[in-house]
């Protein structure tokens, strides 16, 4: 089943529109929710640890299903009273302390907070566990009634964020045995998706959507119950004790990041924001056939992007390179191969986004494989050079090779169809995203009287992407011995710079153009598009300084960070998606262009507008992104409403910008470990990191500021690389 072209027709915009209409009834910032992630599922809960409404983002999914919809606590028939909810440091549990109301019942009066109960939860391998562990804090034999009340509508996550279906598959339940409710849904994809709910001990009374347990608690007693809640799409998920899961989920991620380096600093609470951001990407991070690979974000995001995954691996290339690594591996095994038009797919361009749900099986959306993005491709090969630099593994990249000669071919032919030079998208298909950079709305790529760009868009930042990539690949060529190739590549990069900044650049405005439409007119609107010119390294020195000055400036920098949109242009809306708000990924890329061209004080000052939005955040958690206002005394940035948190890109933007005002650099063909003229923002007096690789070495620094200065220290080294400060 495909969509037929009227059915398909402005997809894009009815999900785009899908997205704002979320806000009215399941903004993510309405009430505290708290989430957790593994493999590919997740789950997101109320501050109870209830899974609450069905209108909103609660639940359980597993591969872009909600397999359970409903999970509510009762206790004698009634809500229980919130004490505290937090998740663990790593991400690998979450505890909710919950009390009792004061109960009227056939013993007389309980009073509240008498008895004390825990719920511990997380997720491994497919399963949701849970422990329920009650206390009687009173001074008399108490009976107690606990009730769990659950469902599952096994609807598709797209469903969830606001499409309509005319038709959906067929539901059914059963009581499978004494402790057991099976929720089961033939889709109309043919898949058969069970949920498996068990109990223990055995209920008193199990229905189908409600177990019952009645419990008799000794002064000072103690008792548990456990949950288990086990998805199954194809193979069933292997349920354990709950404490041998426990147990096996804090080992696995404590594996994953045993071999990364980290940092400790002087700050309590950039302490705070380095250790969730580094929980939020581990967190984030799913195994894959081909290694590692950071899925976008929870909720509406968790599975692979090509963009997000890229970029998160980028940032967090001088902690974690095997990130890169499994990036570049997994996003090869997906590389298209032929051309289709309903996917926007052409040989060698790079995957946008993969989807498994029902309505993508159906291509009731396009997502199943969608490649329309047209900046993954180039980026893919920035990425596999950067890996080189940093790692040396001529090995993956000899792997890899094919792929990265495939993606050249892309952006030479199917990216750039007019043969101007310039790598530019146009939907292929009805059902296609209409822009197709990473401000992806329908309405992000416009004129001066705030038009829509229509055509052929060719973005600026694009244009750097694949200037960076030819660089890169001549780099690798060269490696490889194909010296005529690394001649043409370089030939090929300086060419394209030279156009660029004739036909970008706009004096007036001081920047950069955001696009050059179908009729090659420049779109004359300040935008943070331009600050990827510096990120990739496309602009010259001169224009790199008037790009700064024009992003830092009162209508581009809120006080928080640079916006997608300056303040005065025709689209501006500091509470839109892409045009006015602040996205920490975008001020990690134009940090680090910063930082490039020397401009360390202007890093700086991106840094210090992040931190400050993160340590307001709850959990100390940069989200995917956050409205554009103006920063006022005494008041954190307004949140976006359904903004996803946690994000890759979000949270790696903290070490991406962190290695950048450091000067970090891990030159491996000089088998060297570089701090070029390293800068600290003022919220850091020390700072220390540990574990920098560079091969078989590694080595432990302390950095002190004195005012504007850095002092470096070595305080171990192991193996023979060299340290260079370069002043």
């Amino acid at each position: 089943m495909t969509m037929d072209s009227e059915a398909s027709k402005n997809l894009a915009e009815e999900l785009d529109t899908a997205r704002y209409d979320l806000v009215v009834e399941t903004s993510l910032v309405g009430e505290s929710l708290q989430n957790l992630k593994d493999g590919d599922s997740f789950v997101v809960l109320n501050s109870h640890g209830d899974i609450g409404s069905t209108n909103t983002a609660e639940g359980l999914f597993y591969r872009d299903t909600r397999f359970l919809s409903k999970l509510e606590l009762r206790f004698q028939g009634r809500k229980l009273l919130l004490l505290n909810s937090s998740s663990y440091d790593d991400k690998a549990a979450l505890s909710v302390d919950l009390t009792n109301p004061e109960i009227q019942d056939d013993l007389g009066t309980l009073p509240r907070e008498t008895i004390f109960l825990q719920r511990t939860k997380f997720l491994f391998k497919g399963v949701f566990y849970e422990r329920l562990s009650l206390r009687n804090f009173t001074t008399s034999d108490r009976k107690l009634t606990i009730d769990y009340r659950f469902g599952a509508d096994f609807r598709d996550l797209f469903e969830v964020r606001g499409l309509n279906r005319e038709k959906r598959g067929r539901e059914t339940s059963r009581i499978s045995a004494p402790d057991r409710v099976e929720f089961l849904y033939m889709g109309l994809d043919g898949v058969e998706r069970q949920t498996s709910i068990a109990f223990a001990p055995v209920p008193k009374f199990l229905e189908a959507n409600r177990a019952t347990f009645e419990l008799a608690l000794r002064p000072g007693g103690k008792t548990s119950i456990f949950l288990t809640v086990a998805c199954k799409e194809g193979e069933q998920a292997r349920v354990l004790d709950f404490f041998r899961a426990y147990r096996a989920s804090r080992r696995a991620r404590r594996t994953q990041t045993r071999d990364i380096a980290t940092v400790e600093s002087s700050s309590e609470l950039f302490n705070e924001v380095a250790c969730r951001a580094t929980s939020d990407v581990y967190m984030l991070i799913t195994s894959t056939p081909f290694g590692s690979y950071p899925y976008a974000g929870v909720p509406w995001f968790s599975t692979i992007f090509g963009r997000d995954g890229i970029l998160t691996a980028m940032f967090m290339l001088w902690m974690d390179p095997s990130i890169a690594r499994g990036v570049l591996r997994t996003l090869t095994s997906m590389q298209a191969s032929e051309v289709d038009p309903s996917s926007d797919a052409q040989p060698g361009k790079i995957l946008h986004e993969m989807r498994r749900g029902e309505m993508a099986n159906l291509g009731e959306v396009p997502f199943g494989r969608y490649y329309g993005s047209v900046d993954s491709t180039p980026l893919f090969v920035m990425l596999a050079g950067m890996y080189l630099d940093a790692t040396g593994d001529l090995e993956t990249v000899i792997e890899l090779w094919p792929n990265i000669c495939a993606a050249l071919r892309w952006m030479d032919d199917y990216g750039d169809r007019d043969g101007d030079g310039y790598v530019e998208y146009q939907a292929e298909s009805n059902g296609s995203l209409k822009n197709q950079g990473w401000k992806d709305s329908h309405d992000s790529i416009f004129h001066e009287d705030g038009t829509d760009a229509v055509g052929s868009i060719a973005l600026c930042e694009v244009q750097g992407y694949v200037f960076a990539a030819k660089r890169f690949a001549a780099q690798m060529a060269a490696r490889l011995g194909h010296h005529d190739m690394a001649t043409e590549l370089k030939e090929a990069a300086e060419k394209l710079r030279i156009r660029f900044e004739a036909d970008f650049w706009d004096e007036d405005l001081g920047t950069y153009v955001m696009a050059l439409d179908g009729m090659k007119r420049p779109c004359r609107v300040r935008s943070s598009n331009a600050g990827h010119a510096l990120f990739s390294g496309i602009a010259s020195l001169d224009h790199a300084k008037r790009v700064a000055a024009t992003l830092l400036s009162r209508d581009g920098f809120s006080g928080w960070g640079i916006r997608t949109i300056a303040q005065g242009e025709a689209r501006y809306n500091p509470m839109s998606y892409h045009n006015g708000s602040i996205w920490p990924h975008d001020n990690a890329a134009i940090a680090i262009g910063f930082a490039q061209y020397d401009l360390k004080e202007e890093a700086a000052r991106v840094f210090e507008g992040l931190f400050d939005a993160a340590k307001g955040q709850e959990m100390r958690r940069l989200p995917e992104l956050f409205c554009g206002f103006i920063r006022k005394p005494g008041r954190g940035p307004t949140p976006y409403p359904v903004a996803c948190s946690p994000q890759a890109w979000a949270a790696s933007a903290t070490f991406g910008i962190l290695g950048a005002c450091l000067g970090l650099e891990q030159a491996h063909s000089e088998n060297e470990i570089r701090f070029r003229k390293p800068t600290m923002p003022r919220f850091l007096d020390e700072i220390v990191l540990r574990n920098v690789q560079i091969g078989s070495s590694s080595a432990d620094f302390r950095m002190h500021r004195y005012g504007n200065d850095v002092a470096t220290n070595v305080l171990d080294r192991r193996g023979d690389a060299q340290i260079h400060i370069v002043k």
